[in-house]
């Protein structure tokens, strides 16, 4: 399972995106994501579709990689879409007894699936092309004016991607479990899927009680360095806007006017 998981694990290829600043990253996602609720029509959904794309090839991770990343989603994506076609729209296009297949729930579930899906990416591509404490640095200067207001904005990013990079641990940790069930006789995978539901409580329990070990753990390592809230600590590596963040700030401006443009005149 640990494979499969994409989201917050950094992987070094020395692409473009590799090198732009983090910040530059965090800002083109904030405003890309938001531009994705502009999404409408199959033209939007296209061009948003490409964008994404772009930045995949761009980051030369193989792209197995990413679509593995989406498999763990798969149930989710189901369900959003069944619970479109089912419980949403008035025309009928199919039914058998009681069970109706709407024409409207089928736009409706395939658009949100589509936006997950892309979104999904998005934040696969930031994680994947950025160091953790990178990021944390980055979140952290974009967050400094809240300092101001006496928000703890060092303590809140360290938080946020120690959050993100605890994903692909907690999945170690759960192929760890499995296998140790699986040398006890308790094969999960050997029982139906609506059975495995049921099967994998006992293993959620031994993964909650590590993982809560591990966070105090990361807590105690922390106050021993003598971290505290993290206020006013300098930094090695200082960030610096090059020609290539505003690059690709300029692309990321283009491809948002490109969907007002395709929001309001197509």
């Amino acid at each position: 399972m640990t494979n499969k998981i994409v989201l917050g694990q950094f992987t070094d290829t020395g692409s473009l995106l590799h090198r732009l600043d983090p910040r530059t990253k965090l800002l083109s996602l904030i405003v890309i994501m938001m531009s994705f609720l502009l999404l409408q029509n199959f033209t939007s959904y296209v061009a948003a579709t490409a964008f994404v794309g772009m930045l995949l090839l761009t980051s030369k991770i193989p792209l197995r990689l990413f679509a593995r990343g989406l498999k763990p989603l798969l149930l989710i994506l189901i369900f959003t879409f069944l619970y479109h076609v089912l419980l949403t729209g008035d025309t009928v296009i199919w039914s058998w007894s009681q069970i109706k297949l709407n024409q409207e729930g089928v736009v409706n579930g395939t658009r949100i699936v589509w936006r997950i899906i892309l979104l999904v990416l998005l934040a696969s591509v930031l994680t994947a092309t950025t160091k953790p404490l990178i990021l944390a640095q980055g979140l952290e200067k974009l967050l400094k004016p809240l300092s101001k207001l006496g928000v703890p904005t060092e303590a809140f990013s360290l938080m946020v991607v120690i959050a993100i990079r605890f994903i692909p641990t907690i999945t170690q940790e759960l192929d760890r479990i499995i296998l140790a069930q699986q040398a006890r006789g308790y094969d999960v995978t050997s029982v139906t899927r609506l059975k495995r539901v049921f099967a994998y409580i006992p293993i959620l329990v031994p993964l909650f009680a590590t993982t809560i070990q591990r966070a105090e753990q990361l807590s105690f390592a922390i106050d021993a360095r003598a971290y505290g809230t993290g206020k006013g600590r300098t930094s090695y590596n200082q960030l610096e806007f090059k020609r290539s963040d505003f690059v690709a700030g300029g692309f990321t401006i283009i491809f948002v006017f490109m969907m007002l443009i395709i929001r309001i005149y197509i």
